[in-house]
């Protein structure tokens, strides 16, 4: 059945992985971007139901645009993908705005609930969110060898992830969180992936420690176990690792 999905940072890695194969798969895919010539260049053909927004995803305006259904305004869209953050600067070992994801998904989650509550729009859209392993407060769910690098060299984007999930945790959405091992550049795989889960309130129910996976492995599975399955979504109110 196709779906109505809004996109939030898919102009590269992980999002523009997921963004194709909803396009390709004729999904209504709306996607607000910075710079629309950025992403149009990926999409040469101009598909019909790909729908590219100009705009800020720190606007409430701009994102609020991005959540109701073109064919019905008076509707949230089914399905909403967050991927926002920053580049690290390994010199620095800072990003350039340190709270990119707390602010994103603040703005997110105040235009969703502006929308409904203005009885501008109904519904209540499977929030599918991409944040980290080596945040969780019940323990470690990274290999060993990566724990110097966690601590240290991503320290600050990692900060603001974990604000990120205790917000959208407190939110009231229905939501998923997805957190990548350490991410590689690279298309789809076959590489097998595992799955660790995690209650975000009682903790693991089950762990799946490991070292990478590729951005394009990371977007197909979303696409394929979350957003193909957000009707009957078994990792609602979880935050799901996943890892070679």
């Amino acid at each position: 059945m196709s779906k109505t999905i809004a996109f939030f940072g898919a102009s590269a890695g992980c999002g523009l992985a997921a963004l194709r194969l909803a396009v390709d798969a004729g999904h209504t895919c709306i996607a607000l971007c910075r710079t629309p010539s950025k992403l149009e260049a990926e999409f040469p053909k101009n598909p019909a139901n790909l729908i590219i927004k100009k705009g800020n995803a720190h606007s409430v305006a701009d994102v609020s645009a991005c959540l109701v259904k073109p064919t019905n305004p008076s509707e949230l869209v089914d399905i909403v993908h967050f991927s926002i953050g920053g580049v690290l600067d390994l010199k620095t070992m800072t990003i350039p705005d340190p709270d990119v994801c707390k602010n994103g998904i603040k703005v997110l989650l105040n235009a969703l609930k502006e929308l409904r509550a203005s009885g501008s729009a109904t519904g209540r859209p499977a929030v599918f969110i991409i944040s980290t392993t080596g945040i969780s407060k019940f323990g470690r769910d990274v290999p060993i060898a990566f724990l110097p690098m966690y601590h240290y060299m991503l320290k600050m984007p990692h900060a603001d992830k974990k604000v990120m999930e205790e917000l959208v945790a407190a939110s009231g959405e229905r939501f998923t969180l997805v957190r990548p091992s350490f991410l590689t550049d690279g298309e789809q795989t076959n590489h097998k992936i595992r799955v660790g889960v995690e209650d975000v309130t009682r903790g693991w129910e089950k762990k799946a420690i490991g070292y990478t996976i590729s951005r394009g492995d990371v977007g197909k599975w979303m696409y394929e176990q979350l957003y193909l399955k957000a009707d009957e979504n078994v990792y609602e109110g979880k935050a799901v690792t996943i890892s070679y």
